[in-house]
């Protein structure tokens, strides 16, 4: 798949409400250029593929908003709407907060986000300059649902 058809089938899958498959979008990821850390700093709204993960409820449950990238060594993963609209940091849900490194993913070095207190990661890539495709990956029971990784994206906010 190269770079034009990739973004198009990202679009697609973004636009279906059920039965997207993590084999598609591990197509999709392995055709994406890969992201460097400092190039992706800012504040970014963020969503899900509709793959049945698990993780997907308990994000809808927290009313989560997107992640927040203030700095390489500041990083905030669960940016959520409280009652009142008013967007904050869930510190407490996602165990602290996090940082963002390059590291190598599937053969790749690509921008990572490195939770504090979890081993989790979020690897990201590039679909273009104003949306980034993720891979949450780790050892966390929570991470891995049935052996498959959770997949979201963000876009600038």
């Amino acid at each position: 798949m190269d770079i034009d058809q990739a973004r198009s089938t990202f679009h697609e899958l973004r636009q279906r409400d059920t039965g997207v498959s993590p084999d598609e979008l591990d197509t999709v990821w392995a055709a994406l250029d890969t992201v460097r850390a400092e190039d992706i700093l800012g504040s970014w709204k963020g969503d899900d593929f509709a793959t049945g993960h698990r993780l997907h409820d308990k994000l809808v449950a927290s009313r989560w908003h997107g992640k927040t990238f203030q700095s390489l060594e500041d990083a905030k993963p669960l940016i959520c709407r409280d009652a009142d609209g008013n967007l904050y940091s869930d510190v407490e849900g996602g165990n602290g907060e996090a940082s963002l490194w390059n590291i190598e993913f599937r053969g790749e070095v690509t921008a990572t986000m490195v939770y504090d207190g979890a081993p989790i990661f979020d690897h990201f890539k590039k679909v273009d300059d104003s949306t980034l495709m993720g891979i949450m990956n780790g050892k966390s029971a929570l991470v891995l649902d049935g052996g498959r990784h959770y997949y979201f994206l963000l876009e600038r906010d």
